[in-house]
């Protein structure tokens, strides 16, 4: 995750992970809600279904993500925002 970027977005795939561009600063949990809000924007499911499980001070986060098939987890991996 880069933060203080000048859009949200997804690039793609940065040495085996998702790389996400987030606007928000890492202030207060700022970045962190709006990593879950970008992932579940891209899947167009609920926020409720995207959980951050570790990395909430670090740039290199796990998300567990219910609800979703391989297919829709694979067209995140393209650079779809």
């Amino acid at each position: 995750m880069q933060p203080r970027a000048s859009k949200n977005e997804i690039v793609g795939l940065h040495d085996g992970c998702l790389k996400l561009r987030i606007t928000a600063p890492p202030v207060e949990g700022a970045a962190n809600e709006a990593v879950v809000r970008l992932v579940a924007e891209s899947l167009g499911i609920p926020r409720r279904q995207v959980r951050l499980v570790t990395g909430s001070t670090g740039r290199r986060k796990i998300l567990e993500i219910d609800g979703v098939t391989e297919a829709q987890l694979a067209s995140l991996q393209g650079g779809v925002a």
